[in-house]
């Protein structure tokens, strides 16, 4: 069975895509079920939710459709270090005083939700598909999700991490190149280590594992979607294409940021989590690259740069929040998602047959 047949038939959707997990904003179980509605696998960017929140959110997806449907979460992370939290809070004191709030504090790291109480949360969801970023899973909560029937999925930056997903008994990899937008997904080794660009990277992972592939990173239109089934992926993994989507939790801000980007508009950060990762570059992220040792780890600098980005968030101060996005963010529309799903169906189809002799 070729490929993209053999993970549509896995995933039991219509069409081999996926709508990226965006935890944090932009991903909405409009627009996961919208997606779902469409032919593709939509996702639920769950990360920082409480299992109440991700069983809420699972059911307003089942109010709008009753295909297949997905969970992304984190992998658990070590602790933070103790460091010093004084140049962040200089850096970020005018900031705070444009947006008449009060300077910022030192920041506290929450309470970490409880993986496994998201995962059995995640079980009764009544989703299909599980996938993990940042990491593995525990023998335990693989046979908890394994139990459940739901299909395993895991994100690669390298070929490295690739092989130790499917050791650890994942049926997917997402092959996640450095174009991709928000957080990168490294867990072996240092990030700049696993930024290796999508056509580069994902004939390796195909050549390297046994398992179905899917691409992500750049892919915005059925031209990439094509080119990364002719490196051997069964399918394409897309998020930036829906950010300025009807359905997207993005503010407007953010989404005309979006449609209004460059192909060199962005850059990889620790600027606004702690973590890398691919965003559109603004007034925040230059100031904080001209200082990069005041950056905290996560989750401290996401702390410490929340109150900002919720109050720049309302105001449409644009240059002032976490404006996550692949380099290919200028290629992204308007409109519902279940109709741009259809339009990156039928672009494949007219790329497939342009290419036929």
């Amino acid at each position: 069975m070729p490929a993209p047949a053999s993970l549509r038939s896995l995933l039991r959707i219509e069409h081999s895509l996926i709508g990226a997990p965006m935890a944090g904003g932009p991903s909405t179980p409009a627009l996961a079920a919208e997606v779902c509605r469409a032919g593709g696998l939509g996702f639920l960017g769950c990360s920082y939710s409480t299992p109440e929140q991700i069983l809420a959110w699972s059911r307003q997806v089942r109010t709008r459709t009753d295909r297949p449907f997905g969970i992304n979460l984190f992998a658990d992370v070590p602790d933070a270090p103790a460091v010093d939290p004084g140049p962040m809070l200089e850096l970020l004191r005018p900031f705070h005083a444009e947006l008449g709030l009060p300077p910022p504090e030192p920041p506290q790291a929450a309470a970490a939700h409880s993986l496994d109480a998201q995962l059995e949360a995640v079980v009764q969801s009544g989703a299909a598909v599980f996938s993990v970023t940042f990491g593995l899973l525990s023998p335990a909560q693989m046979e908890r999700l394994k139990g459940a029937g739901m299909v395993r999925m895991a994100t690669a930056t390298t070929v490295e991490e690739a092989r130790r997903i499917e050791a650890a008994g994942f049926e997917v990899v997402v092959a996640q190149g450095s174009e991709a937008g928000g957080n990168r997904a490294t867990f072996v080794g240092a990030f700049d280590r696993g930024l290796v660009g999508t056509m580069a990277l994902v004939p390796q992972v195909v050549d390297a594992v046994s398992l179905p592939v899917v691409a992500a990173g750049g892919i915005m239109d059925g031209r990439g979607w094509v080119a990364a089934e002719a490196l051997g992926a069964a399918g394409a993994q897309m998020g930036t294409a829906f950010l300025a989507s009807d359905e997207s939790g993005a503010v407007p801000a953010y989404k005309e940021a979006v449609l209004a980007a460059t192909d060199d508009g962005t850059a990889v950060t620790r600027a606004f989590s702690g973590r890398a990762g691919r965003g559109l570059v603004n007034r925040f992220l230059a100031a904080a690259e001209e200082r990069p040792e005041a950056i905290l780890p996560y989750p401290l600098q996401n702390v410490v740069t929340r109150q900002m980005r919720a109050a720049a968030s309302p105001a449409g101060r644009a240059e002032l929040l976490s404006l996550w996005a692949g380099q290919g963010a200028r290629l992204a529309r308007r409109g519902p998602a279940a109709e741009i799903v259809r339009w990156l169906v039928a672009d494949a189809e007219r790329v497939r047959a342009s290419l036929q002799p």
